[in-house]
């Protein structure tokens, strides 16, 4: 028990201690800065407050939008059959390319070209018949009633021909498009019906790639607008073109959906990838940057230290686009303004300073 109250008043001692040191620094910091405000102290006047800054310079900024986005083939569809039957040929290679209409795969058809002869036999023979009636009704030996019915007849088989020509056709299964056909799920002999899943064609040059932006940034998105992208696995950057935007803005996402069209002629982007995307949203002549640990936020806006005469003065600034490591300066800096990027809570209007100024372009 005497060593369990040991350990608790050491515990607490330490605590003690801790706090009294931290008052002790806290002090000394505050008389110091404020030795530094007034100019002077026991020691003589003050050197200032050592602190980095910049000169701010105009120049041209383009707005960048990072977002992510998936990969979409120009145009894809699963192969099936819209008829039940076996299969008696594959005309396509796996992972190969085809061209729109070539025949893909044929399947049995005896049964259907069966009823196709049957039908045309009847359809001759009724239209023999029709012709006799025609003959017979011109000489007044027959009603008109009855050349109807014989007419009436013909066109019925002629309809039924048509209607097995129909399904005929159905057990040959052609390409839609040109593009590359995917892995085969069917053998030759296989016993297929219209759920069963043949292959996948997929057209992959030029590739689509979907992707969505918050909607405060659709008066900057336009057709034909330039965007670069990266993806997994290829240390390369690719480029394309908007061309298609969502007419209105997903409720429950507040994004707005946008389509870009990118070019593949060496395959190498694959449909499905995820992709890193940069789009270019505008570009601001004349911009006055700085970075964004000189802004002080403040109850009314932001502010930011500058020095004028050796001194801090504290300005307010209107702000707009922000990057990572920058933010635009709309109003309250001028060309030629040096901008206190450290040393900001330690500050205070008009104590002295002793300013580095750093290149911070080669940073942006």
């Amino acid at each position: 028990m005497k060593v369990k109250y040991i350990i608790y008043t050491l515990l607490i001692v330490g605590a003690a201690y801790l706090i009294y040191y931290r008052i002790s620094a806290n002090k000394k910091i505050a008389a110091e800065g404020a030795s530094m405000g007034k100019g002077g102290g026991k020691g003589g006047p003050s050197k200032g407050l050592q602190v980095d800054g910049i000169v701010v310079t105009a120049g041209d900024f383009t707005n960048d939008l990072e977002v992510t986005g998936t990969l979409e083939a120009n145009e894809s569809v699963e192969l099936r059959s819209e008829v039940s039957g076996l299969v008696t040929s594959i005309n396509f290679k796996e992972g190969a390319n085809v061209s729109k209409g070539s025949l893909l795969v044929k399947i049995n058809d005896r049964d259907i070209q069966a009823q196709l002869q049957q039908a045309l036999t009847k359809q001759q023979l009724s239209a023999t018949n029709e012709n006799r009636s025609k003959q017979l009704l011109e000489k007044g030996a027959i009603s008109q009633e009855e050349y109807d019915t014989s007419l009436a007849d013909l066109q019925s088989l002629k309809a039924q021909t048509q209607l097995i020509r129909a399904q005929l056709a159905k057990t040959a299964i052609y390409a839609p498009f040109s593009g590359k056909i995917g892995l085969r799920s069917i053998s030759v002999g296989g016993y297929i019906t219209p759920t069963t899943l043949i292959a996948t064609l997929s057209s992959v040059n030029p590739l689509k790639i979907s992707f969505s932006v918050p909607e405060k940034y659709i008066g900057q998105i336009k057709l034909n607008s330039e965007m670069s992208f990266t993806t997994d696995g290829l240390n390369k950057t690719f480029s394309g073109k908007v061309f298609a935007i969502e007419p209105g803005i997903n409720t429950q996402t507040r994004t707005l959906q946008i389509k870009a069209l990118v070019p593949n002629p060496n395959d190498e982007l694959r449909p499905g990838s995820f992709a890193k995307i940069k789009l270019a949203l505008s570009t601001v002549k004349d911009a006055l940057l700085i970075p964004n640990q000189a802004i002080i936020p403040v109850l009314k806006g932001k502010t930011v230290y500058i020095t004028k005469d050796g001194k801090a003065e504290q300005v307010a600034v209107e702000a707009g686009t922000r990057t990572a490591d920058h933010i635009v300066i709309t109003s309250g800096l001028n060309v030629g303004d040096t901008v206190l990027t450290t040393g900001a809570m330690a500050l205070k209007p008009g104590a002295p300073v002793k300013v580095t100024v750093i290149n911070h372009k080669s940073k942006i």
